[in-house]
């Protein structure tokens, strides 16, 4: 029976995964988690078959715990499950490793199909986004500063177009003040930004964080 890791950071939507995967797919969770720590450990602790993983976690997001992992383990299995339905965040996830991209908004069924189809040992993205967004960015525009940046640059403007302050990336990161203060230059100089609003107001247009220009 297949083993599987649920990460999000609210229990209640993780029960009813939980009971989603067991009772329609036959398929056994094995632990539970709400945050990248949590999930490290219980990753482990554990060593589930798949990861199933919302990319809104606190502090560290999904995307870190995406590194991570396969930092860890090249062959890990992790399946994005999340709010997010910009084509930045999805090329970002499956470039970084990921088997698989559904979003929140799917029908129940698309989550079971992806697991299986992930078990198979093939790629799963979700029927209401593009499948060419399975391939790497085309060159121009937005996107092609944003897919120079490095995994960890990307965490950090994430964090700061959040509004989150380089202390407060340094924390969530486990980084130290300088070495943000660096990627934050390099960030700026890569995406050409000034400012850390020109990051959110760009954020907010790729779909990479909430707010009225996401797509």
């Amino acid at each position: 029976m297949t083993r599987l890791l649920l990460v999000d950071d609210h229990p209640v939507v993780r029960a009813g995964y939980q009971r989603l995967l067991e009772l329609g797919g036959g398929w056994r969770v094995v632990a539970q988690a709400g945050s990248v720590d949590e999930a490290l450990d219980l990753h482990r602790e554990h060593q589930p078959e798949l990861t199933i993983t919302d990319l809104g976690l606190p502090g560290r997001g999904g995307l870190e715990l995406l590194r991570h992992l396969l930092e860890r383990d090249a062959g890990a299995r992790v399946l994005v499950f999340s709010m997010h339905e910009g084509e930045a965040m999805v090329r970002r996830a499956f470039a970084m490793g990921a088997r698989g991209y559904v979003t929140k908004s799917s029908e129940p069924q698309e989550l079971l199909d992806a697991v299986a189809r992930v078990m198979a040992g093939r790629r799963h993205l979700c029927g209401g986004l593009p499948a060419h967004w399975l391939q790497p960015s085309p060159v121009g525009g937005d996107d092609e500063g944003l897919q120079r940046l490095s995994d960890r640059e990307f965490e950090v403007f994430r964090l700061l177009a959040q509004g989150l302050t380089p202390a407060g990336c340094a924390a969530a990161l486990h980084l130290s003040s300088k070495t943000v203060s660096n990627l934050q230059a390099q960030i700026r100089d890569k995406l050409g930004l000034a400012s850390t609003a020109a990051m959110a107001h760009l954020a907010l247009r790729r779909g990479l964080i909430d707010g009225v220009f996401s797509r």
